[in-house]
């Protein structure tokens, strides 16, 4: 606590230490602009080279202004980092941004840059000196065109073809980091809990009790699930992405298939519960069978077959066992 209440606020510095957090915001976002590069060399290389570009514009950048600092106040540059000007803007560390598709790094790029223009335009107005104040209002220029410098490179590295190839690729992996163990979850999840659920529903008539034994079921099966997935592959060989992710998205999907026939059973009265909890379970099976030939590209009438056919036996098991 003590560290956040000795921040200063960027009103009250300097002239010579607004250059030097800018000199520092250059290094900074020219750092992540090549850890972006890095991170996406290997599947996406004509985009990282896209984020190399612009990390040598940062470093375009740095350099005119360490100048400028040298001509005015000589080459000890204070050492001053955003974190420590209150209100100042921050970055994402690069462990949250590490993980994020191509899209998203693009976007995430574009944010950095309108931010990095709002803090020139205030640095410039705050500057008395006539060459001071041009180069940060040129480097507010700079920002706000390196949209359309990022445009320029993309022109450049990203023709239709490897645009094309970057887009299915990032197609592939989130279909296989998120929508096969997501999809793979909320089958087991609907289907597994069917007779347990409708069994003891039957078995009892009671709501409240069918509640407990189909939330008990959607959970755990949620949990078994999401640390099979996480422990079945790492990822490294099979390209399917962090098995956290896939994990996560397994044991999610699970629970809510699960859950999705169980709630109606909060409802007191039996056969209006039991009647709505089958329409969802109708409702469930036919949205697998659509997610299975969106993304899956399963022909529909044999997803829904396989899907609707297996669903209905499970459910039938279920009542006959309750019932009898």
């Amino acid at each position: 606590m003590r560290y956040f209440t000795q921040r200063r606020h960027f009103r009250d510095l300097s002239e010579q230490e607004i250059i030097a957090l800018a000199i520092s915001n250059e290094e900074d976002d020219a750092r992540i602009f090549r850890s972006f590069a890095q991170s996406l060399r290997e599947d996406y290389p004509a985009t990282a080279q896209v984020f190399d570009g612009m990390a040598l514009e940062e470093d375009g950048h740095r350099q005119q202004l360490i100048d400028l600092h040298i001509a005015r106040f000589g080459e000890t540059i204070p050492l001053i980092r955003r974190e420590h000007v209150a209100g100042a803007y921050a970055r994402r560390p690069v462990w949250l941004t590490k993980n994020l598709d191509v899209a998203r790094l693009r976007a995430e790029a574009a944010e950095m840059e309108r931010t990095a223009e709002r803090f020139y335009r205030q640095a410039a107005q705050r500057s008395t000196d006539a060459a001071t104040r041009k180069l940060l209002g040129d480097l507010a220029a700079a920002e706000a065109d390196h949209q359309s410098t990022a445009q320029d490179l993309e022109d450049t590295h990203l023709d239709h073809e490897t645009r094309d190839a970057e887009n299915e690729t990032a197609k592939r992996q989130f279909i296989l980091t998120w929508v096969q163990p997501g999809l793979a979850g909320l089958m087991d999840g609907s289907v597994s809990t069917l007779a347990p659920i409708f069994a003891t529903a039957f078995a009892t008539q009671d709501t409240w009790t069918t509640f407990l034994v189909g939330l008990a079921a959607s959970v755990g099966a949620g949990i078994s699930m999401g640390f099979t997935e996480a422990a079945s592959d790492d990822g490294a060989l099979s390209g399917r992405g962090s098995p956290i992710k896939r994990g996560f998205a397994s044991g999610i999907m699970t629970t809510v298939g699960g859950l999705g026939h169980a709630l109606p059973y909060l409802i007191t009265d039996f056969w209006t519960a039991t009647v709505i909890a089958i329409i969802v379970v109708f409702i469930e099976l036919w949205a697998i069978a659509w997610i299975q030939n969106k993304f899956m590209e399963t022909p529909f009438f044999r997803a829904a077959f396989q899907v609707v056919m297996g669903g209905a036996l499970v459910f039938a098991a279920g009542v006959l066992i309750g019932s009898g």
